[in-house]
């Protein structure tokens, strides 16, 4: 088995790992970095799919605190606040390294300042943006920028398995990875592990994410002792692209098109946000747009596909293809021109604001283990807003990196535990040790057609429980699953993998939306139409405990702002959910 040392060994290529890279390699040049992902390096992951852009403060006329007090409205007053606050205080100094340090170039107005458009949820337009295909400005730069550091190794199709204690278990010491191409099980011993490999809402049957993405980060964390906060906290966005059984059924159509007055229909014709959110309409938040789109369809007024239509026509053809050329391209793909005539799309699982519980500097509480991205959670509470996705992963890429540069210069190297590498190795290599079983690929289809309809847009509490019951078996099923033949790209035995932490997470959601018997931002219950704001300012917390994970529930921290400081009179009483 190949074994290799490195100082700082980052999961994953999108914007949290890039920038983790590069920020731990800027403060100490001395140190080895790995940054390996299970596609490519800077060609995989979901910041490389952002369309949209970075919502950040730059006009004189716009504050901090607007974009911190937005961030928190959207969440539903349950965000780490710590945590918002370092988002929007950052975010000004990452979008000017972005441009002056990595290259990127994005979009100006006539008078040379940074253009920002409209994004829903904002009270001001603060969304920075390369057209409509933002996230491959900012990954190539990034990209690019780290093949020059010769400290930093690039790691393709490699993919996290466990994680590894050392000897005395009392701090990560390494990890146990997988080569795709090969087969064969690396070791890699690392003085820190930063994880930021990406959520896992691909678990849903309509999903945005990369298919790679498979909540690995957050299983394996999980399986550490990470404590984890809000899991039923998924978002889904309002304007996947439907393309029948197509792998593009699903992708994201941006949310500028909404931002730039878009509108939404059902198959009667009737744009049905007026009775949802009569005031802002399509540019309401995701979570309210999204479920009204559910609804819609639920309700039999949707579409062939299943859908709802969007519609841009009325902007004007030519500034259509001004403002949303790479939205126009997708939707050719699919035989619709976008500029000219409205397109099906329905809700998509995007998401997951649920993630390990960390704090500012992205320490996990475990030593030696930072997370950042979309496997931390706390930061965007009930509801992300569009456009504080890469903020995100660049703010606390950035922030994991400094830390985990900072961290390796304190500690001494220590072995990993071999009883750990041993056992971990006999547990993978058993589908191909079963001589009978399941196909995983099945397992998958099933997985994601029980999230959707019993842990999706709409939820109950006999639904969920129903879950909750399937999830166990399934978990119990996955691990009884045959592979055969070689090896070296064996896709069947890496979707057990895959499986696995799904139906692991997704029990952890299941369980949470079970608990959290009120609705709130992207978690709506039919039997508990209510946003309970006389009880349920908490957070739902999560560590694993045997087969199943602890739960304990604790009282949102209001370190910068107070509920009745943003929402006034509805701030400590029950209120209609929307």
């Amino acid at each position: 088995m190949e074994r290799v040392q490195c100082d700082i060994l980052i999961l994953g290529s999108g914007g949290a790992g890039l920038f983790a890279a590069h920020h731990a390699y800027d403060l100490n040049p001395k140190l080895k970095i790995i940054v390996a992902a299970k596609g490519l390096v800077g060609k995989s992951g979901c910041t490389r799919m952002v369309q949209g852009g970075y919502n950040v403060v730059l006009h004189p006329n716009d504050s901090v605190e607007l974009h911190f007090k937005d961030t928190l409205k959207g969440g539903g007053m349950i965000n780490n606040q710590e945590l918002a606050w370092t988002l929007v205080s950052d975010a000004p100094k990452r979008i000017l390294e972005l441009e002056t340090r990595m290259g990127c170039f994005f979009d100006r107005n006539p008078d040379g300042t940074v253009h920002q458009k409209a994004f829903a949820g904002q009270s001001f337009d603060r969304t920075v943006h390369r057209g409509d295909l933002t996230g491959i400005e900012i990954i190539n730069r990034l990209r690019d920028q780290l093949y020059a550091k010769e400290g930093v190794i690039a790691w393709d199709e490699v993919r996290a398995v466990e994680l590894l204690y050392n000897d005395d278990n009392q701090a990560i010491a390494g990890c146990l990875m997988l080569n795709l191409r090969t087969g064969q099980f690396i070791v890699v011993e690392a003085l820190a592990v930063i994880v930021g490999t990406g959520g896992g809402a691909s678990m849903y049957k309509i999903a945005a994410p990369s298919l790679e993405k498979a909540a690995d980060g957050m299983a394996i964390a999980y399986r550490a002792g990470a404590e984890f906060v809000d899991m039923e906290m998924m978002q889904f966005h309002p304007t996947g692209l439907l393309a029948e059984n197509s792998r593009m059924n699903g992708g994201v159509l941006e949310e500028g098109l909404r931002g730039a007055g878009g509108h939404l229909y059902n198959s009667l014709g009737e744009r049905f946000m007026a009775n949802y959110d009569p005031e802002r309409m399509e540019r309401s938040t995701r979570d309210r747009v999204a479920r009204a789109a559910y609804m819609e369809i639920m309700a039999g007024r949707g579409t062939r596909l299943d859908g709802v239509l969007i519609s841009v026509a009325h902007l004007g053809r030519k500034n259509v293809l001004r403002m949303f050329p790479g939205m126009v391209d997708r939707c050719k793909d699919v035989g619709k021109d976008l500029s000219v005539e409205p397109v099906e799309v329905s809700p998509t699982g995007h998401f997951h604001m649920g993630g390990v519980r960390i704090n500012k500097d992205c320490f996990s509480g475990i030593p030696g283990l930072f997370v950042s991205g979309e496997d931390a959670g706390g930061i965007h509470g009930a509801n992300r807003l569009g456009g504080n996705g890469v903020a995100d992963s660049t703010v606390f890429g950035a922030r994991a990196g400094d830390a985990a540069a900072e961290y390796v210069t304190q500690i001494k190297r220590q072995k990993v535990s071999e009883s750990q590498v041993n056992r971990f190795v006999q547990e993978i290599l058993q589908p191909f040790n079963n001589e009978t079983g399941e196909n995983p690929f099945d397992l998958r289809k099933e997985l994601g057609k029980l999230m959707w309809e019993k842990v999706g847009l709409v939820r109950n509490g006999q639904d969920l429980k129903i879950a909750i019951d399937r999830l166990e078996e399934m978990a119990e099923r996955v691990s009884h699953c045959k592979v055969s033949g070689g090896k070296a790209y064996n896709l069947a035995w890496h979707e057990v993998l895959n499986v696995k932490n799904m139906v692991e997470i997704g029990r952890m959601i299941a369980l949470a939306a079970y608990t959290r018997n009120e609705s709130r931002g992207s978690h709506y219950r039919s039997d508990y139409a209510i946003t309970d704001n006389e009880n349920w300012y908490k957070n739902i917390y999560m560590t694993q405990n045997g087969a199943k994970p602890a739960m304990k529930i604790e009282e949102v921290q209001f370190t910068h702002m107070l509920p009745e400081e943003l929402l006034g009179q509805t701030a400590r009483i029950k209120v209609e959910a929307s």
